[in-house]
């Protein structure tokens, strides 16, 4: 008989009254963006256009009044993280990394069965 381990899922973010602030799309976006140099490359390994990734780092980047990336030399070269950018994806990244724990200790106290992290790729 197959055992079915329930998985815990999480979606976090943070928003303003002007729109989102940061979320898990925009940490995984900019750590995609890290990963691949390239804002077109990162979007396509989140299966999302550029025009989406785009709105949605200018949306972050207008909240925040922070640029998170910047081009390296000329635009053809790509994108890097900025020190802002940086800063905030690891910062989100931790938080996110302490609520699930949280979640997973609560849950194994709740419920009767097991339960494990989810390690996919959540988006907003």
């Amino acid at each position: 008989m197959k055992e079915n381990i329930p998985t815990i899922r999480l979606h976090l973010w943070l928003d303003t009254d002007d729109g989102v602030f940061f979320g898990s799309g925009r940490a995984q976006l900019l750590e995609q963006i890290d990963r691949h140099g390239s804002l077109k490359a990162a979007a396509e390994a989140m299966g999302i256009s550029y025009r989406a990734a785009w709105g949605k780092l200018k949306q972050s980047e207008d909240v925040l009044g922070v640029r998170l990336v910047q081009t390296r030399g000329s635009n053809k070269a790509g994108y890097e993280l900025t020190e802002d950018g940086r800063m905030l994806k690891d910062m989100f990244r931790r938080w996110f990394d302490s609520v699930e724990q949280a979640a997973l200790e609560k849950a194994r106290e709740i419920f009767p069965w097991p339960a494990r992290p989810y390690r996919g790729t959540p988006s907003d």
